[in-house]
């Protein structure tokens, strides 16, 4: 199994706009051969000393069944136009590609 933690940095004010565009593309990642969970996160105050908080940040939380079907994910249609509609929200990302030990 595969496991991705996406961050990714929104322009400011732009989080609710982002989201909108995310949610309405879940759905069809959803489908995709392979996928067991895409689910963006985004932080919650707490009194945890260790946090970091960042409003400005989205997490995307995956999992997939194999790096072939991420491979995969990454040059859907849906995606390729995900990122067109998301591109001018964006200022970073940061993604991590894991494997369970």
């Amino acid at each position: 199994m595969i496991h991705v933690i996406a961050s990714i940095q929104i322009k400011q004010g732009q989080v609710s706009s982002f989201l909108e565009i995310f949610t309405s593309n879940m759905p069809a990642v959803l489908k995709e051969k392979g996928c067991i969970e895409y689910v963006p996160a985004v932080d919650i105050p707490t009194d945890l000393p260790i946090q970091e908080k960042n409003e400005q940040v989205v997490t995307v939380i995956e999992k997939w069944n194999s790096l072939d079907d991420l491979k995969a994910h990454m040059s859907a249609p849906h995606m390729l136009a995900y990122k067109e509609k998301t591109k001018a929200l964006v200022e970073e990302i940061s993604v991590k590609i894991l494997k369970q030990v």
